[in-house]
Order: C-alpha cells, then sequence, then structure tokens
C-alpha cells in the first residue's frame, strides 16, 4: 500500500479479488472433509433474470454469513443455480418473436421449445456475473439448472411419487387464468392494481312477479357481462333485508334464466345491497358458494378473455362489447335502478398486463390434506425457524390452511407432465414414456401439453441441486441444510414447498433457519417498479459506490420491517471503506526502513483498550450474526472502526508510530489484523486488499482465522471512558475536565485543546445536564414508554442517562 493514493478506490480491488478468490478454489466445497458443514442453497434467480435490490440484499444477508462460516472453519456449501421459470422465460421469447413479426403459434411447440434454449445461451443465464459483483462467494462450479436432465428427471420422480400415492388427481377447479397467455397462473405471478370502475345496480324481479312490477332483489355489480352466467342470487342468512327472498326465485336479466336466491354465510352484507349474483365459473367466492349448493357452472368467458358459446347470441363479443349490451337490455326492461364510481383492486398478470379471468378449467392437483402434515409438526416443533416469528407463525398458518396445488400450466417452457394417453383414453403416469399402454397395448400415447408449475420443480431444490435421487456424496454431506434467505411473499409458494417436500421424499427437512428479509422500498417509501420510475439499479450503485459499500448500506438498513432505500447507507459504507483505507496506509507507511511485524505488545491503556474493545465487538457480533440482526453488526462495526480503532487509538498512537516505535506499530498491525478479520464477511474486497499487504501473511484473509475470544485486557474495556466524557464535554461546552496524567496525554492528542479557543461555563453546563438527567430518569420511570417503545429506543435512552451522570460527576468533580 506504499505510495497508492490516498482515497480508496473499489474499481479495479473488487473485480481483482473475485476472479482471485473463485481461482484459487476459495468458493469450492467438498463433501465428506469432516469439518462441519453449512450449506445454503441460495434461492434460484430466473434464468433470464438481472440482478435487483431484493437479489442485493439477499446476497449480503447470505454471504456475510457464509463468510463469517467459512473464517470458523465450517465446510461452507454456498450453492447457486438458475429457475427456468416457465412463464417468464417464455414471455421473454414470445416477446422477441413478436418483434420479429412471429408468434409461438406459428412455430409449433418443437421448435419454439428449441428456440427458448437459443435464446437463453445467448441471452440468458447472465445474472451469475452479477452475484459475483456483489461479491457472492457461492461454488459457482456447483451451478445448477431446473432444466437440466438430472434435475428433470428428479422432477419426475416427485409426480410420479405423489401420483402413486393418490395425491395427485385432475378435477374442474376455479384458477388465476391469463388470457394472454391463456394457462393457469400461481398467486406470485399476478400484481394487483387499483382502478376507476363503475358499480351497476340490478334488480331481479321475481319469477313468479308476486310482489309486483318493481319487486325483486337487487345486486351490485362491477362486471355486467358475467351476468350471463349467473345461476343463483345469494344473500346472508342474518340479513333482514332480504330474510323473505331466501327460498324463493328471480329471473336473471338478458337471459331470462329462473334462478334460486339462496342463504349463505359467505356473503358480504355490507358490499353494495348485502345481495350477491352467483357466478361460479368467474368468481372465486362464487365458485365456493356453487359447490356449496350444488349450481350450475356455465362458462361464459372464453380462454381468449372473450365471449364464449355458451354467451349464446353474444359469443365472440369482448366483454367491454358484451357489457354495452347487456347495460342496455336492463335500461330499457326498467331494471337498472343506478350507476356509481367504484373504485377497487384487480388482478393483472405479472408480465403481459391482461386482467386476470378467474375461471373453471380442467387442471391437475395435488391433494395437500397429507402431504403438509409433517411440515405443520417440523414448525410446531421447531426443527425449522422461520425470523422473525411472527413470519413463523404465518408460515404455519398458511401451510394450516393451505387449499389443493394446482400443479399444471398451459404454457410449453417447462416441465412437461409424465402423463401419456392412448386413443381408447387410458391414462399412465411414469417418469419416462412407456413402450405401449399398460392396458390396451397400444402403441399410440400421446404426451400431455400441460406443464408444471415452477414452484412444483422448484420445490426440489435444496436436495435436487445435490443429485437426488441418486445417493451422491454431496447428498449425503449437506443434506439437511442450515438456512434460507428470501422474502415474505413466498413463504408459502417456495420455503414451505420445500419443507414439506424434503420431509416426503428425504426424510428430513432441508435446512434449519429460514431468515425472511424485508422489502426494500425506494427512497419515498413507495414499491420499487421500473415502470413508476422508482426502481433502483444495483449495479449502478455498484459503478459509483463500490460493492462492499452497498453491501454494507443493505445490511445497514436491513429490519424485520419494510425499509426505505438509504443513499446514506451506502455512502456511509463508502466512507468506511476509506477510513479503513487511509488507517492502513498510516500504520504501513509509519514504518518503513524498520522490521516489518505483527504481534501484541501493549504497553500503554490505550493499547489495551482497543484490544478489550475488539473482543468486545467481535462478542457482540457473533451474537448479532447468530441472530440475524445485521442492522447491530453493521452499526457495531461501524463505531469500532470509525470512532474506536481510528479516532481514538491510533491518535493516541501517532507521536509513538512517527517515533517509529515498534512495539507500538506491530501491536497496531496485530489489532488492525482482528479489525480486519470482524469486517470481512460484511466488506469482503477491501479488507481482502489490506490484508495482502500486511506482513507474514500465511493465507487470503478469507480463509484465515475468526479472532478466538480474547480476555486478557477485559479489564481495560472501560478504561477511556472518563477521557471520552470530558472530550464530549469539552466539544460541546469547552469546559476542561481534571484528568490523570495518562488520560490527560490521549485527550490531547485525540481532542488537541490547544488548538481550539474555548472559554466554557461550567456552571451551565453542569445546570444542563442536571436537567437531562432529570428528563431522562422520568422517561424511564414511565412504564408505558419502556413496555411499548423499540426495544433499541429504550436501551438508546437508557445508555443516554448513564452518559449524563458519567459526565454530570466529571465536572462536579
Amino acid at each position: 500500500m506504499r505510495g497508492v493514493e490516498p482515497l480508496y478506490n473499489p474499481h479495479g480491488v473488487e473485480e481483482r479479488w473475485q476472479t482471485a478468490w473463485e481461482a484459487e478454489g476459495l468458493y469450492g466445497a467438498e463433501p465428506g472433509t469432516g469439518h462441519e458443514p453449512f450449506v445454503v442453497a441460495h434461492p434460484p434467480p430466473n434464468v433470464t433474470g438481472a440482478l435487483h435490490t431484493g437479489h442485493a440484499l439477499q446476497i449480503a444477508l447470505a454471504d456475510a454469513l457464509v463468510r463469517w462460516h467459512r473464517m470458523r472453519g465450517f465446510e461452507v456449501a454456498f450453492l447457486t443455480g438458475y429457475d427456468h421459470a416457465g412463464i417468464s422465460t417464455q414471455n421473454a421469447v414470445e416477446k422477441h418473436l413478436a418483434a420479429e413479426g412471429k408468434t409461438r403459434q406459428e412455430l409449433g411447440r418443437e421448435r419454439f421449445v428449441d428456440l427458448v434454449w437459443e435464446w437463453l445461451n445467448t441471452y440468458g443465464r447472465t445474472i451469475m456475473s452479477q452475484f459475483r459483483r456483489m461479491g457472492a462467494s457461492m461454488d459457482y462450479r456447483r451451478e445448477r439448472f431446473t432444466m437440466d436432465d438430472a434435475y428433470i428427471r428428479a422432477v419426475m420422480r416427485f409426480f410420479v411419487h405423489l401420483h402413486r400415492k393418490g395425491w395427485i388427481y385432475r378435477a374442474n377447479r376455479i384458477i388465476n387464468w391469463c388470457p394472454f397467455h391463456e394457462t393457469a397462473l400461481s398467486d406470485l405471478e399476478l400484481v394487483h392494481e387499483e382502478v376507476d370502475d363503475a358499480l351497476a345496480y340490478v334488480r331481479y324481479p321475481f319469477a313468479d312477479n308476486s310482489g309486483g312490477a318493481k319487486d325483486g332483489v337487487t345486486i351490485a355489480t362491477a362486471r355486467p357481462a358475467t351476468i350471463l352466467g349467473d345461476v343463483a342470487v345469494a344473500v346472508h342468512p342474518d340479513d333482514e333485508r332480504w330474510r323473505e327472498a331466501v327460498g324463493r326465485e328471480v329471473v336473471v336479466p338478458f337471459v331470462e334464466r329462473v334462478v334460486p336466491v339462496v342463504a349463505d354465510e359467505r356473503v358480504d352484507m355490507e358490499f353494495g345491497t348485502g345481495a350477491l349474483k352467483v357466478t361460479p365459473a368467474h368468481d372465486p367466492l362464487d365458485f365456493e358458494i356453487g359447490r356449496a349448493h350444488q349450481l350450475a357452472e356455465p362458462s361464459v368467458i372464453g380462454p381468449d378473455g372473450r365471449m364464449s358459446q355458451e354467451a349464446g347470441e353474444l359469443a365472440g363479443f369482448t366483454q367491454e362489447e358484451a357489457e354495452e349490451r347487456i347495460l342496455t337490455w336492463i335500461r330499457k326492461h326498467g331494471q337498472l335502478e343506478q350507476r356509481e364510481a367504484y373504485r377497487h383492486a384487480i388482478a393483472l398478470c405479472e408480465r403481459c398486463k391482461s386482467r386476470i379471468e378467474p375461471r373453471i378449467s380442467l387442471q391437475w392437483w395435488c391433494s395437500m390434506s397429507e402431504l403438509k402434515q409433517p411440515a405443520l409438526e417440523g414448525l410446531w416443533a421447531g426443527r425449522v425457524r422461520y425470523h422473525p416469528d411472527s413470519q413463523h407463525r404465518f408460515a404455519i398458518e398458511s401451510l394450516e390452511s393451505a387449499p389443493d396445488w394446482n400443479i399444471s400450466r398451459q404454457i410449453w417452457w417447462g416441465h412437461q407432465l409424465p402423463v401419456w394417453e392412448c386413443p381408447d383414453g387410458h391414462e399412465m403416469v411414469e417418469e419416462t414414456e412407456p413402450e405401449a399402454c399398460a392396458t390396451c397395448g397400444s402403441a399410440e400415447l400421446v404426451r400431455s401439453e400441460d406443464v408444471l408449475d415452477t414452484w412444483f420443480s422448484s420445490a426440489l431444490w435444496p436436495f435436487a441441486i445435490l443429485g437426488w435421487p441418486a445417493e451422491t456424496p454431496e447428498l449425503r454431506a449437506w443434506y439437511p441444510g442450515t438456512l434460507n434467505t428470501t422474502a415474505r411473499e413466498i413463504i408459502r409458494l417456495w420455503e414451505n414447498r420445500m419443507i414439506f417436500s424434503g420431509l416426503e421424499l428425504v426424510g428430513e427437512v432441508p435446512f434449519a433457519q429460514v431468515i425472511i428479509h424485508a422489502t426494500v422500498l425506494a427512497p419515498d417509501g413507495r414499491r420499487m417498479s421500473k415502470s413508476l420510475g422508482t426502481g433502483l439499479d444495483p449495479l449502478e450503485l455498484i459503478d459509483e459506490h463500490g460493492a462492499d459499500a452497498v453491501r454494507y448500506g443493505l445490511l445497514r438498513i436491513s429490519s424485520t420491517q419494510d425499509v426505505r432505500f438509504s443513499y446514506g447507507a451506502v455512502e456511509e459504507g463508502r466512507k468506511l471503506a476509506n477510513k479503513l483505507w487511509n488507517a492502513s496506509r498510516l500504520l504501513l507507511q509509519a514504518g518503513q526502513g524498520n522490521r516489518d511485524e505483527v504481534g501484541l505488545r501493549p504497553r500503554t491503556v490505550e493499547e489495551r483498550w482497543i484490544l478489550a474493545r475488539l473482543d468486545g465487538v467481535r462478542a457482540a457480533v457473533e451474537a448479532d450474526l447468530g441472530s440475524f440482526d445485521f442492522a447491530h453488526v453493521a452499526q457495531a462495526l461501524y463505531r469500532l472502526t470509525f470512532d474506536d480503532f481510528c479516532d481514538w487509538y491510533l491518535e493516541s498512537i501517532k507521536p509513538r508510530l512517527y517515533e517509529s516505535d515498534e512495539d507500538a506499530r506491530a501491536t497496531a498491525l496485530g489489532a488492525l489484523e482482528r479489525l480486519l478479520k470482524l469486517l470481512h464477511p460484511l466488506m469482503p474486497h477491501v479488507t481482502e486488499e489490506i490484508w495482502t499487504n500486511l506482513p507474514e501473511r500465511e493465507s487470503r484473509l478469507i480463509v484465515a482465522p475468526w479472532p478466538e475470544p480474547d480476555t486478557a485486557y477485559a479489564d481495560a474495556e472501560g478504561a477511556l471512558e472518563r477521557v471520552q466524557d470530558a472530550a464530549a464535554i469539552f466539544r460541546r461546552s469547552g469546559v476542561l475536565v481534571r484528568l490523570a496524567e495518562d488520560e490527560r496525554r490521549i485527550f490531547d492528542a485525540v481532542v488537541k485543546p490547544d488548538r481550539v479557543a474555548a472559554n466554557g461555563n461550567a456552571a451551565a453546563e453542569i445546570d444542563r445536564l442536571r436537567k437531562e438527567v432529570e428528563r431522562a430518569e422520568k422517561m424511564l420511570a414511565n412504564e408505558r414508554f419502556v413496555e411499548n417503545a423499540a426495544p433499541d429506543v429504550v436501551e438508546a435512552e437508557r445508555e443516554k442517562l448513564a452518559k449524563y451522570r458519567r459526565e454530570l460527576d466529571a465536572l462536579s468533580n
């Protein structure tokens, strides 16, 4: 570091270390080494994905733990790969085709799938280079893909296994349907958007007309086009307004179908008139009510979102065209009582933004009643623990109420169902294509065109990437894994499914801990979105500040609650890297011409104090990393570096360094060595760069041993407390406090009072401190504050009170 620039420039440094660590095999893991394993099967990004803020936070959290455990001697397997991301990838390729004026239908299925592979080879799999830029120390040699041959085998085995247990079946149920892609979608593939609509109040006259022309039941609907599919009107059994209507019949407008009025507790009495038109084929609640009352299920909206053949004379019309004609009929017959503005949320396809159609469709389902039980028992017993506790409770509740799982999709890219049918309709489910029908012997077999839900295959991730169903050394050594990090929105879609799949297929939970990290919002509190202009590109932040600063900033703001992104936190990380760099330059340059030596030979109070502080922060960092409290780790290391090491310790020993005191320099380098080890999991690149310039290096910092507990200097941890209190008083008021000889030496070296024209008023400062003590004591005596305020806020107030009392005592004496 001799002769280098005074400001640390991460560019070039970070890229060099990312290449070196990987080339030297320091990211690699091998089964059977005898070391205790620490295994993280990192959530696989989409094969077409790019690094976003959620990925960056996830990596910062996981890699901090990974690097910490690697330094502690664990056999770390940080495993990675890609998810084929069914509809997301297909949508990307279809956009590519559309730009050329083509469609997948024109190509046909086989050619389209070939094109997806070609497209991925050209444009896909780029995100791993972006993971590397974040400093993710993954074993990239073991990269897996959910469409690899071995992985496909695992997926087919899973399907056949569940089918043979009787847990997979085919049935008509209501699902989320995208009319553009013409496929079922999972809840995670939807986005919700507030729209302005109109609520039409329509009277359904009684069929017997016994109450006169104006008599009947009035309903409110925002989708008049679905009136054609109405098979009943439902009211709540406790709703006095409609009690006499229950059991009677009404006439559906336009189609003039006679339908019953039924009572059902699922009806919301507060919405509209309290009466609900029941359209089982096009609304999830209506579907439940219809099944409960054994009602018909006419489907009047087709797969393309237009009116179907069951819509009669309106078949082929768009829903808007049908709605116009239906409302015209209703007005003409005097049955439209009013229309009012109505703002509500609708579901859209995440990719194409088409409005989702709840639609009854013949799909493949996985029964959850038995499959989920072992996972629930594991969660109840704490064999898997979600953090924070609120998410553990949510994981249990969501699994307890989990409905049967729609596992089929009507797209072309993905794992095609291992289901074959002969011309006579006999169905076979096998891992590979049978030679002939097992029932009739026909060799004319046609495979199901459906593919599996992406979450079906990713549920196998923690063990399929280790070679399951083969009994591999990796599977024996690294399953079950250690932990997983993810966002809360996929607890039920992915995390819980990995747990029940692992228990069913391998007999053990896939990991013991699940860290549910915050969602990072835009600085103004809105969700991050490219379309809203609120998205942040982590790569641009890395280009500007470096990966270490971005990692630090994300850890600094990490929380169990959603957080606003802070440029200030990233800037704080950049300043920390520069401060560390300059402190290291000072130590290394101060000893030029002397023997390079690292060792602990403390002779002064500040040397014993910094060694005590390093060990105290080590213990705090270990506790906080162990409880996944990353923000406190970042905060503690920042204060240790900026305040303790640089501003107090180095300033105190500068005179000795300039006098070429070899003991002072060797001790300082030894202290710096410990500081670098503590910082490495958060800021790996700058610490490794400095470490390499220290004398007597036997290994890279990435695999250097984590500092052992050292209580030899524990008695000195509070040795500078009086000096620091005196400094705070002087900087605030100009009042000098009487100090002992050693304390005065340190005070003068750090505070440099001779450079400040100060004439403080001790009496005024004592009066101010007494008022602060009184205020803090009163606040802490308030039980409501102590019980209801955040623990950090209460603890900070206690620390301030202790500090005010010490300062008051110092001035009073």
